[in-house]
C-alpha cells in the first residue's frame, strides 16, 4: 500500500518528499518492522526512479532524501539494497542510471559497518562483502548491447566509492579488458570514465591499456591494407576514417583530463620513457606520438616532451646505422624500427580532422631543423650537405624536420601560412649561419602549391625588401625558390624589380651582387614569345613547375618591353666591380640559352665591351690591352674587367648562336643581316687574336722568369693578375679553336701553339709558387675549359680511332704535356663537382649534363688506366705525376662523387662503363655484377702492383688502388657471391704480400675490416692478427721463444707496431661498443616482465650468448697482446685504455646477471663461467705482468736520461728531465685506471658469486704487481751509498724511477685488510 501511494504521488507530482519523510519518522530503526518499512520503500523507489516515468527535479529530490536516511539502516538491510542494486544492474535495466548516486552512498555505509553478514554460506564483514561486490559487479557476463552501460555503470561506481588501490586496480584492468569487445564508437566515452578514475590512482595501467589497444587496432589495420581481401571477413570490419576519428576524439579527452590533473601528463612521460627503453616500437607508435604532440601545444610539458622525441629520433638514427653496420648485430636484430617512418604516418593520420596535432607536428619540425641545422664550422664556409645522402643522425634529424614541415604544409591548409611566414622569418634572421635547409623546404613548399602562395604574397614581398641585406647565396637560393611565384604574380613580380633596382645602385657589393642575380633569373624566365623552346633547356629548376602556361596573361611584347628593359639595368652593371662583371658573364649564357629572342641585344653588348680591350691592327702584339684590366687604388692593385671570363662568355654564347639560331633562321632574311655582322666581327676578333697570341712572347705581357711574382709588392699582385688573365684567355682559345677546327690539322698545331704559350706560364707560376710557399697557396687557377669541352677532348685524345682524324689527333698526342694537362683538368672538374655539386661554365648546373659528361670522361679514363700500365709509361719520363696515375686518382674521384651525387643513378652509371654492350636495355641493371666486374679490373691492377719488382713498385698508385676497391666495395650486396669473392681474395692478398709500405698496409687491413663487418664479426680474424704480432715482436719476457705461427704476411717487423697494432685495436674497440650496446639491450629486455615473455626470454638468450662468445674471443686477442713486447709510445697507451674498457664491459656484464638474479632465481649459465674462468687465467695475471712491463721500459728511459744528464750541462738539465717526466707520467696514466676497473670488475664477480651459490672467485688469482715491491739489489745499494758521507747530494733518482707506482699501491692496501 505504502508503495502504491508513493507511486500516486510521485506521478502527480505533488509533494512525495513529505510522505517519504513522514514514513521515515514514523519507522525508526530501532523496531524491526520499522527497518523492513524502510526497505520496502526503497526497492520500491529504485525502479520507481529507474522507469523513466517521473520528472527529473522530481527523481533528484528523492534520491537525495533516500541517500539521506541510507546511513541509519543496519548493517543486513544495506547489504539486502547492495545486492538488490547489482540484481538491477545485471539485468540491465537501468535507464537513466540516477540510482546509482544512491548505490554509491549504501556501499560506502556497509564498509564503514562493524556487523557481520551473511554471505552465501559464510560469514564476512562490511569492507570485505563489498569488496565481493565489486568483484561479482566486474567479472560476471552480460548482454553485449549493454556492455558500454555496465562499464559506464561501473566507473561511475567506482569514482563515487573510496576503493583500495588493488580494488581500483582490479576494475581497470576488467574495463581495459572490455575494450576489444566494444563497437568503436563507444571506446571515447569510456575512456573519459576511466581517465577521470585514474585520478585516484592506477594512472600507468589506464595509460598503458589505451595506448596498447589503439597500437593494436593502427597495427591490425596496416595488416589489412597490405593484404587486401582478408580471408577473414568477420575480421575487415574497421574503416580507416572511423578508426582515425575515434583516435582523434580519445586523444581530445587525454590532453582535456591531462589539463585538469597535472601528474597524469608527467606519468605519460615517465611511461613512454620507461617503455622506449624497453620496446621502442610499443613506446613511440602514431598514437603515442600525436598524443604527445598534442599534448605539447598548450602545456608546461613541451620542452620534456621535445627533448624526450628529439632524442629518441636521433637515438633511432644511431641504432639504425650500428645495425646497418655490423652482420654480427644484425643477425640478433632481424626487424628495425624506424621513428622517422613513424612520425610521418602520423602526418598523414592527422588529416582526419586531428587539428590538434597539427601546431604540434610544426612546432617538432621546425625545432628538429634549427637543433640539427648544418654547421657552420670556424671562419670557413658552410659544409653544404643538401647534395649527397646524408649519413650523420644528426642530418637524418633535420631531413626528417623537413619532411614533417612539407607533409603537413600539404595536408592541411589553415596552417600553410603560418608555416611560410616561419620559413622565410628563419631565412632572413639566420643569415649568418646556413640556411640551406630552409631554403630547399621552402623550394618545396612552392612547388608543391604556388597557387596558394598567392594569398601569401604580401609575406614574400616583405621578405624582398630585406634582399640587399642578405648574404650571396642565400639571395640566389631564396629566388630559386619562389621563382614559379613570380610567374604566377604579378604584384609579386613588380615589387622585386622595384627591389632589385633600388639595389643595383647600392653602397654595398652584396646588395648589387643580389640585384644582378635577380635579374639574370627574370631574364632566364620570362620568355618572349618566338623564342625558342630549346629541349636542353630543362635547367633544375625550370618553367615546367608552374603546369598552367602563365605567359598567356600577358602579351609578349610587355615580356619583351620588360627584358630589355632590365637588360638596361644590366648593361650599367659592366661598369662596375669585377664581382659584379664575373656574376653577368657566368649568366648571359644561360639567359641566352632559355630566351633566344634576347641573342641579338646580348650579342651587341658583349661586342661593345670587348671592343674596349681589343687592339685591332693586325700586327700589334699582344693583341688585348691588359692594362685597361687593372685598377690601381692608394698602393693596392685590383682586377677591374676579368677579361678571360669575357672572352669566355663570348665564346660560349657564339657557339650556341651558331649551332642553334642559324638552324631556324632560313627563312627570316631581312635580321639576318644585323645578325651576320656581329658574328662575323666575334668571328674575325678570335681569329686574330688567336694567331697574335701563339706569336707573342711572354715579354710582350711583361711576363718573363725574372718578374716579379710576389704578392707583398704592387708589382707582383700586377703580374699575378695578367698571368692568370693570359693562361685563362689561351684555355678560352683552346677550346674555341678546337670546337670549329672540325679535325683540321692547322687548327689543332693553332691549339698546341695557344697551350705552349699557356704552359709557359704555368710552369713559371709553379717553380715561384714552389721558392715561397707561403704566397701563393700552391693552388693551380680554376680552368676555363667547359665540363662538356673537357668531355669531348679526352674521348677525341684517347678513343678515337677515325681515319680521317689520326693526322690531325697526332699532333696533339704527340705532346705529353697536352695530354697531362687535360687528364688533369678533367681531375680539377670532377673535384670541384665533388666539392659544390656543380662546375663553372655552361650547363655547370644541370645535373643530368654533368652526369652524361661524367660518364663520359670515366670511360675514357678507366680505358686509358687499364690499357697502358703506369710501369710502361713511367720508363720514359720522370717529371710530375705519370697520366696512368692521373686518370686513376681521377677515377678514385668520380667513383666518390657519383656515390654522394648520384646515388640513384648507380646503376645508369656502371651501365655507361660496360664498353661491351653500350646500348643494352635500361630494365633492371644488376649494380652488384657491374660493379664486381670494374673491380676485377682494379683487382688485376693490384696484384701486377704487388707482383712487380722492387724498384717498379709505387706506393701511390697502390694506395689509390686500394681506395678504389673499398668504394667501389660499398656497390656490392653483403649477401651476394661476388662479395664473398671479393672478401676471399682480401682475406688472400694480406695472407701473401709481406707489405713494408705503412700507408698501404693501413689501407688493406681497414679494408679487410670494412668487407668483413659486413659478412661476419671480425673477432677471429681479430685473434690471428694478434698472434701475427705477438710472434712479430717478440714476448715481454725476453726468455721466451714465441712459436711462430705467421697468418698474415702483412704483419711483419716494419708494420706490426704502430700501425698494425692500433688497427687491430681500434677494430676490437668497435666490437666493445657492440657488446656494450648489446649488454644495455639486455638489460632493458631483462625489465621487461610482459605476456610474451616466452619470447623474450628466447631473444635474452641469444644475445647472452651473442655477448658471451665475442667476449670470449676477445680475452683472446687481449692474451696474445698483452704478452706482446709493444715499443712505449701510442701501441701501449692505447692498449692500457682498450683492456680498462673491456674490463668495464665485463663489469656490466655481470651486473646483469646479478640483476637477472635477483629477479628469478635463475641460475648463471654455463658459458658465462667458463668465461670468467678465462679472464682469471688468460687475461688479468698477463694484465699485471704487463703493467710491470711498462713500468720498467718507462725507468729504463728515465734512467738513460740520467746518464746524459751527467754529460750535459747544468741549464739543460733540469728541462731534458723535465720532459722525461712528464712523458711517463702521461704514458703511465691509464695503469691506475685500469687497476681499479680489474677490481671492479672483482668485486662484482664476489656480490655474483653470493647471489647464484657458485664461487666463481675461484677462477681468480690475487696478483703480486700490485704489492709494494722491494728490488734488494738496489736497497742494498742504497743503503751502501747512505753510509758514505755525501748522501746529501745524490740525486733522488730513486724517488723519480718508483714515481708513478704509489698510485697503485694504496688500492690494494685495503684488499690486504679485507683478507683478514
Amino acid at each position: 500500500q505504502l508503495g502504491d501511494m508513493v507511486t500516486r504521488q510521485a506521478l502527480k507530482g505533488r509533494e512525495t518528499a513529505a510522505l517519504l519523510r513522514g514514513i521515515f519518522k514514523g519507522s525508526p530503526c530501532s523496531q524491526r518492522s520499522g527497518v523492513l518499512r524502510r526497505l520496502q520503500v526503497y526497492k520500491h523507489c529504485v525502479p520507481l526512479v529507474e522507469s523513466g516515468d517521473l520528472h527529473l527535479g522530481k527523481v533528484s529530490e528523492i534520491i537525495g532524501l533516500l541517500m539521506l536516511e541510507a546511513r541509519q539502516l543496519p548493517g543486513h538491510a544495506l547489504a539486502e539494497l547492495a545486492i538488490l542494486f547489482v540484481d538491477v544492474i545485471k539485468g540491465g535495466n537501468l535507464s537513466n542510471g540516477k540510482s546509482l548516486e544512491l548505490f554509491s552512498t549504501v556501499l560506502t555505509a556497509l564498509a564503514s559497518s562493524k556487523e557481520s553478514l551473511a554471505y552465501g554460506k559464510g560469514e564476512l564483514n562490511g569492507e570485505e562483502f563489498k569488496k565481493q561486490l565489486i568483484n561479482t559487479l566486474c567479472s560476471s557476463k552480460y548482454v553485449p548491447f549493454c556492455q558500454l552501460h555496465h562499464a559506464l555503470v561501473r566507473l561511475k561506481i567506482s569514482q563515487d566509492i573510496p576503493l583500495s588501490a588493488e580494488e581500483l586496480q582490479f576494475v581497470v584492468e576488467k574495463v581495459l579488458r572490455m575494450f576489444s569487445k566494444l563497437d568503436l564508437q563507444e571506446i571515447p566515452p569510456l575512456v573519459y570514465q576511466l581517465l577521470l578514475l585514474s585520478a585516484k590512482g592506477s594512472k600507468k595501467t589506464v595509460l598503458e591499456g589505451i595506448i596498447g589497444f589503439f597500437n593494436q587496432l593502427d597495427k591490425r589495420q596496416k595488416e589489412e591494407q597490405r593484404v587486401p581481401q582478408s580471408v577473414d571477413l568477420e575480421v575487415a570490419t574497421m574503416p580507416l576514417d572511423q578508426l582515425r576519428h575515434v583516435e582523434g576524439t580519445v586523444i581530445l579527452h587525454i590532453v582535456s583530463v591531462i589539463n585538469l590533473d597535472q601528474d597524469l601528463g608527467e606519468e605519460l612521460i615517465r611511461h613512454l620513457k620507461t617503455e622506449q627503453q624497453k620496446d621502442p616500437g610499443k613506446a613511440l607508435c602514431p598514437f603515442s606520438v600525436a598524443l604527445l604532440l598534442s599534448v605539447a601545444v598548450k602545456h608546461r610539458l613541451q620542452e620534456q616532451i621535445f627533448d624526450f622525441l628529439k632524442t629518441s629520433i636521433t637515438r633511432s638514427c644511431k641504432d639504425l646505422q650500428f645495425l646497418q653496420a655490423s652482420k654480427f648485430l644484425q643477425d640478433l636484430f632481424p626487424q628495425q624500427y624506424d621513428v622517422t617512418t613513424v612520425i610521418l604516418e602520423v602526418v598523414k593520420n592527422s588529416a582526419f580532422g586531428w587539428d590538434h596535432v597539427t601546431q604540434g607536428l610544426v612546432d617538432l619540425g621546425f625545432s628538429l631543423m634549427e637543433s640539427y641545422e648544418p654547421k657552420k664550422p670556424f671562419g670557413g664556409k658552410a659544409a653544404d650537405t643538401t647534395y649527397g645522402l646524408s649519413k650523420m643522425p644528426a642530418q637524418q634529424a633535420c631531413r626528417l624536420g623537413a619532411s614533417i614541415l612539407l607533409e603537413t604544409f600539404k595536408v592541411h591548409e589553415p596552417i600553410r601560412s603560418d608555416i611560410l611566414e616561419q620559413v622565410l622569418n628563419r631565412v632572413l634572421t639566420k643569415a649568418a649561419s646556413p640556411v640551406s635547409h630552409f631554403i630547399d623546404l621552402l623550394s618545396n613548399i612552392v612547388v608543391s602549391a604556388p597557387l596558394v602562395l598567392q594569398t601569401s604574397s604580401s609575406k614574400v614581398t616583405e621578405t624582398f625588401d630585406n634582399l640587399s641585406f642578405l648574404p650571396i647565396d642565400t639571395v640566389q637560393g631564396l629566388l630559386r625558390a619562389v621563382q614559379p611565384l613570380l610567374k604566377v604574380s604579378m604584384s609579386v613580380r613588380d615589387s622585386l624589380i622595384l627591389v632589385l633596382q633600388k639595389a643595383i645602385f647600392s653602397r654595398q657589393l652584396d646588395a648589387r651582387k643580389a640585384a644582378v642575380a635577380g635579374f639574370l633569373l627574370l631574364l632566364r624566365n620570362f620568355k618572349i614569345l618566338g623564342s625558342l623552346s630549346s629541349s636542353q633547356c630543362s635547367q633544375v629548376i625550370g618553367a615546367t613547375q608552374v603546369q598552367a602556361d602563365v605567359h598567356a596573361c600577358y602579351n609578349s611584347a610587355a615580356n619583351e618591353a620588360f627584358c630589355l628593359e632590365i637588360l638596361g639595368s644590366l648593361r650599367r652593371c659592366l661598369s662596375q666591380q669585377a664581382d659584379v662583371r664575373l656574376m653577368l658573364y657566368e649568366g648571359f649564357y644561360d639567359v641566352l640559352r632559355r630566351n633566344s629572342q634576347l641573342a641579338s641585344s646580348i650579342m651587341e653588348t658583349l661586342l661593345s665591351q670587348i671592343k674596349q680591350y681589343y687592339l685591332p691592327q693586325p700586327d700589334l702584339l699582344p693583341p688585348l690591352k691588359l692594362e685597361g684590366c687593372i685598377m690601381a687604388q692608394g698602393d693596392q692593385i685590383f682586377l677591374q674587367e676579368p677579361l678571360a671570363h669575357l672572352l669566355c662568355c663570348i665564346q660560349h654564347c657564339l657557339a650556341w648562336y651558331k649551332s642553334t639560331v642559324h638552324l631556324c633562321q632560313g627563312a627570316e632574311d631581312d635580321e639576318e643581316e644585323e645578325d651576320v655582322g656581329f658574328e662575323q666581327n666575334f668571328e674575325e676578333m678570335l681569329e686574330s687574336v688567336t694567331r697574335r697570341m701563339i706569336k707573342s712572347e711572354l715579354e710582350d705581357f711583361e711576363l718573363d722568369k725574372s718578374a716579379d711574382f710576389s704578392l707583398s709588392s704592387g708589382v707582383g699582385v700586377k703580374n699575378n693578375i695578367y698571368a692568370i688573365q693570359v693562361m685563362g684567355i689561351c684555355e678560352v682559345l683552346i677550346e674555341y679553336n678546337f670546337n670549329i677546327g672540325n679535325f683540321s690539322k692547322n687548327k689543332f698545331e693553332d691549339v698546341l701553339g695557344l697551350f705552349t704559350c699557356y704552359n709557359k706560364l704555368s710552369e713559371i707560376l709553379k717553380e715561384k709558387a714552389g721558392k715561397n710557399k707561403s704566397t701563393l697557396g700552391n693552388k693551380t687557377a680554376r680552368s676555363f675549359l667547359s665540363m662538356g669541352f673537357v668531355s669531348t677532348l679526352l674521348t677525341a685524345l684517347f678513343r678515337d680511332n677515325a681515319q680521317g682524324h689520326e693526322e690531325s689527333l697526332a699532333v696533339l698526342r704527340s705532346s705529353t704535356e697536352f695530354l697531362r694537362y687535360a687528364v688533369s683538368v678533367a681531375l680539377q672538374k670532377v673535384q670541384q663537382l665533388e666539392e659544390t655539386g656543380q662546375t663553372d661554365g655552361p650547363d655547370g648546373q644541370n645535373p643530368e649534363k654533368m652526369f652524361q659528361n661524367l660518364c663520359k670522361i670515366t670511360r675514357v679514363l678507366l680505358w686509358r688506366y687499364t690499357s697502358i700500365p703506369t710501369v710502361v709509361e713511367e720508363s720514359g719520363k720522370k717529371k710530375g705525376k705519370s697520366i696512368s696515375l692521373l686518370c686513376l686518382e681521377g677515377l678514385l674521384r668520380i667513383f666518390n662523387t657519383v656515390q654522394q651525387l648520384y646515388a640513384a643513378r648507380i646503376p645508369q652509371f656502371l651501365q655507361a662503363l660496360d664498353i661491351t654492350d653500350g646500348d643494352a636495355e635500361e630494365t633492371d641493371i644488376n649494380v652488384t655484377e657491374k660493379a664486381a666486374f670494374q673491380i676485377r679490373q682494379f683487382q688485376r691492377s693490384l696484384v701486377n702492383q704487388f707482383s712487380s719488382a722492387e724498384d717498379d713498385f709505387n706506393s701511390k698508385e697502390t694506395q689509390s688502388l686500394i681506395t678504389v676497391l673499398s668504394t667501389l666495395s660499398k656497390l656490392l650486396d653483403p649477401a651476394s657471391q661476388q662479395f664473398l669473392q671479393f672478401l676471399t681474395w682480401t682475406v688472400k692478398i694480406c695472407k701473401e704480400n709481406a707489405l713494408e709500405d705503412i700507408a698501404c698496409c693501413k689501407g688493406l687491413l681497414s679494408l679487410l675490416f670494412s668487407l668483413h663487418v659486413l659478412y661476419k664479426s671480425p673477432v677471429s680474424l681479430l685473434r690471428e692478427l694478434a698472434q701475427d704480432i705477438h710472434a712479430c715482436l717478440g714476448d715481454i719476457d725476453q726468455d721466451i721463444e714465441v712459436e711462430s705461427r705467421s697468418h698474415f704476411a702483412i704483419v711483419n717487423a716494419k708494420t706490426a707496431a704502430p700501425t698494425v697494432c692500433l688497427l687491430v685495436l681500434g677494430q676490437a674497440d668497435k666490437v666493445l661498443e657492440e657488446v656494450d650496446w648489446l649488454i644495455k639491450k639486455l638489460t632493458s629486455l631483462g625489465a621487461d616482465t610482459s605476456e610474451d615473455s616466452s619470447q623474450a626470454s628466447n631473444q635474452t638468450q641469444a644475445l647472452e650468448k651473442g655477448v658471451i662468445l665475442q667476449l670470449g674471443t676477445l680475452l683472446t686477442v687481449y692474451h696474445e697482446l698483452v704478452q706482446t713486447a709493444l715499443p712505449a709510445g701510442s701501441c701501449v697507451d692505447t692498449l692500457l685504455r682498450s683492456l680498462s674498457k673491456t674490463y668495464a664491459i665485463l663489469t656490466s656484464l655481470i651486473k646483469h646477471y646479478i640483476q637477472a638474479c635477483r629477479s628469478t632465481s635463475n641460475t648463471i649459465p654455463g658459458r658465462l663461467e667458463k668465461l670468467v674462468k678465462l679472464s682469471g687465467s688468460h687475461l688479468t695475471p698477463q694484465c699485471y705482468s704487463f703493467i710491470t712491463y711498462v713500468q720498467n721500459i718507462h725507468s729504463e728511459s728515465l734512467s738513460f736520461v740520467e746518464e746524459k744528464k751527467k754529460k750535459k750541462k747544468k741549464e739543460d738539465e733540469a728541462a731534458a728531465v723535465s720532459t722525461v717526466m712528464a712523458k711517463v707520467l702521461r704514458e703511465t696514466k691509464p695503469i691506475p685506471n685500469l687497476i681499479f676497473a680489474i677490481e671492479q670488475y672483482e668485486k662484482f664477480l664476489i656480490h655474483l658469486s653470493k647471489k647464484s651459490k657458485v664461487n666463481l672467485m675461484q677462477y681468480m688469482k690475487l696478483s703480486t704487481s700490485r704489492d709494494f715491491r722491494i728490488n734488494a739489489s738496489m736497497l742494498d745499494s742504497a743503503l751502501q751509498e747512505h753510509n758514505t758521507e755525501d748522501a746529501e747530494n745524490e740525486p733522488d733518482n730513486e724517488q723519480s724511477s718508483t714515481a708513478e707506482q704509489p698510485d697503485e699501491n694504496q688500492e690494494p692496501k685495503k684488499k690486504r685488510r679485507r683478507k683478514k
